[in-house]
């Protein structure tokens, strides 16, 4: 499976982005699919994750802000990244497993990983 990450940029306090992840070489049916964040000097850390079935799981620092969803006819996940932080900034990284991990926020769970994207907010 390849993840191919996009949708980072440079933006201002408050403002808005949509990242989005998208698979190829197998179908992301069943599978998790989730986003990390690891900004400089820090350990990558969990930001959202969404089910097969849609349940979603959150950060506390993201939660009211960011919306994770999928499309998987698509073989694609996004998260709308509203009301953003200088604190969000990091680069992003989009990962899936199969099957879902109670551990979901644990990085050491998945296999597959995106390249990243690198997500700037400047105050």
């Amino acid at each position: 499976v390849q993840l191919q990450a996009s949708g980072g940029g440079l933006v201002q306090a408050g403002e808005s982005l949509r990242l989005s992840c998208v698979a190829s070489g197998r179908t992301v049916r069943g599978a998790t699919m989730a986003w990390f964040r690891q900004a400089p000097e820090k350990e990558r850390e969990f930001v959202a994750a969404i089910r097969e079935n849609n349940a979603r799981y959150y950060a506390d620092s993201v939660k009211g802000r960011f919306t994770i969803s999928r499309d998987s006819a698509k073989n694609t996940a996004y998260l709308q990244m509203n009301s953003l932080k200088p604190e969000d900034t990091a680069v992003y990284y989009c990962a899936t497993r199969w099957p879902h991990s109670v551990q979901y926020y644990d990085a050491n769970q998945y296999v597959y990983w995106g390249q990243g994207t690198q997500v700037t907010v400047s105050s």
